[in-house]
């Protein structure tokens, strides 16, 4: 029998080699009018485990151990065919209204106002979305005045009628949502579109100058009009945007663990090519500024895709994927690799956060951490300061996506904390990986906290019943000789490891 060889990688850093100090954006999330994400997610006012403004109270703790900083809003689909001025001012006279984009009923007892008293208490802010599917530019110039506008003229004085004397001061806002999908209500052109936001930019940046807006990318990679799509938008509307959207989800239909790992690869290519398509217009138009990258949905789904509702109910259970342990590894991955590009990836929204493809889940009797919410937690709270460039010499393995890397890795430096946090994956389902770096830079650092996820079963999951069947737990087998680390990674696993003086 041959001898049994590790595989070794090697992480290589250089302290003065930065990529960029890091967006705290770029750890959002996003909650629309579907399914429970609201009702029986963030709030349920008949619920003893509510407050007196109806959010849940369990639900409210976990969102804020995530370190959320912007949640996304009203949507998605939702927001393509809303009136937002359905879901503000007395609740008794708010309308129930048709929801085509998920075909259900939208009782508007949650809005806008519910929404901002919310995010207070979850110690995070909005990120608005507006209607260009079914509204236009006039609509979306009422709703800034309406959150952002002090008093004294209709908007902003019905918002004070409304019990809100201050203004939101909403400052990042979506132009509308995958508003080349053929699913979405009032779907455009990229030439329609392009014109929509940058009509619709330009009035509320005259109502509001402060702000930021992301324009709509394609939906996804797999657009016939990907491409095309963003160099025509942004040819129209680059002077009144900040930000331009990508969207992406993965899926392991297949039942290929490693072909579901590789996808880190994808979403590296997918990020480098919008990237590529922004400057090439700025060149063209020779522009100034650049235009930044708003992941505003990622995350793995496909568990629920085939579900049946029965249409024009109220907050059914829809798309209540149940992660498991491969699908916390990826989205660990995912994370790793929109640090990996923090220059241009300035916000980026888990998609989503309650019940409907989500971390949290509820039921009348409690809210659990599901499998993907460790990674993502870890990250958000860990990963604050600068992204160094991050060199990963790794073994890899055979991919539709090319050659993927069995390792994972980003090194974010802390400098008023004078720590250096590792973030890492080892993709290899059997075995473990010997991992290097050298720290000599980083004289006196030791190893103040090592934590893994891992797991046996790549399908294992959370319940309510077992809430930590995957859970965090301390690593071992990592130390430092002669200023370098050396750590033992084993098969399938998620690691952290902080070190500081």
């Amino acid at each position: 029998n041959e001898a049994y060889i590790m595989k070794k990688a090697t992480i290589c850093i250089d302290k003065n080699f930065e990529v960029s100090d890091i967006d705290k954006r770029i750890y959002g999330s996003f909650i629309e009018h579907l399914g429970r994400a609201v009702y029986e997610g963030i709030y349920q006012p008949d619920s003893p485990l509510a407050d007196e403004s109806g959010f849940r109270k369990d639900v409210l703790k976990l969102i804020q151990q995530l370190n959320v900083p912007i949640v996304r809003y009203p949507g998605g689909n939702f927001v393509s065919g809303y009136h937002w001025e359905d879901g503000v001012g007395e609740k008794q006279k708010r309308p129930e209204k048709l929801d085509l984009a998920w075909e259900v009923i939208e009782t508007n007892q949650f809005g806008l106002n519910e929404f901002m008293d919310w995010a207070k208490k979850a110690n995070t802010s909005a990120m608005m979305a507006v209607n260009l599917g079914t509204r236009g530019i006039e609509d979306a110039k009422n709703i800034i005045e309406y959150c952002n506008i002090k008093g004294g003229s209709y908007y902003s004085d019905l918002r004070k009628s409304h019990g809100y004397q201050d203004p939101h001061n909403i400052k990042l806002w979506c132009l509308g949502n995958e508003m080349d999908g053929p699913w979405q209500m009032g779907h455009k052109t990229a030439a329609e579109y392009g014109r929509t936001a940058a009509e619709a930019g330009r009035l509320m940046k005259m109502v509001d100058p402060t702000i930021e807006l992301v324009a709509c990318g394609s939906s996804s990679l797999m657009m016939d009009t990907f491409g095309t799509w963003e160099d025509t938008v942004l040819s129209e509307c680059y002077d009144q945007v900040d930000y331009l959207s990508l969207h992406q989800y993965y899926g392991n239909q297949e039942n290929n663990t490693p072909e579901f790992l590789a996808n880190t690869v994808a979403m590296d290519k997918f990020i480098t090519s919008v990237i590529s398509i922004c400057d090439a217009v700025k060149a063209k138009q020779r522009k100034k500024k650049s235009i930044h990258l708003s992941f505003d949905e990622w995350n793995v789904w496909y568990h629920s895709n085939d579900q049946k509702i029965e249409r024009w109910c109220k907050a059914p259970h829809q798309l209540e994927d149940i992660y498991n342990f491969e699908d916390a590894l990826l989205v660990a991955g995912m994370m790793i690799t929109l640090l990996r590009h923090a220059d241009r990836v300035k916000v980026a929204c888990l998609a989503q956060l309650v019940n409907v493809i989500a971390p949290i889940m509820t039921s009348d009797t409690g809210a659990w951490k599901q499998t993907i919410y460790y990674p993502f937690e870890l990250i958000s709270n860990y990963g604050r300061g600068t992204v160094l460039q991050t060199v990963v010499q790794s073994p890899v393995y055979e991919s539709k996506q090319g050659d993927a890397p069995y390792l994972d890795a980003v090194c974010i430096r802390n400098k008023e904390k004078e720590e250096l946090v590792i973030f890492a994956v080892n993709k290899d389902l059997e075995d473990s990986m010997e991992l290097t770096c050298d720290l000599r830079q980083f004289e006196g650092y030791q190893i103040k906290e090592h934590l893994t996820l891992t797991n046996p079963d790549l399908k294992a999951v959370n319940t309510q019943e077992n809430p930590d069947t995957v859970s965090l737990s301390t690593g071992t087998g990592a130390k430092i000789e002669n200023g370098v680390l050396h750590a033992l990674l084993c098969d399938k696993s998620f690691h952290m490891i902080r070190l500081g003086k």
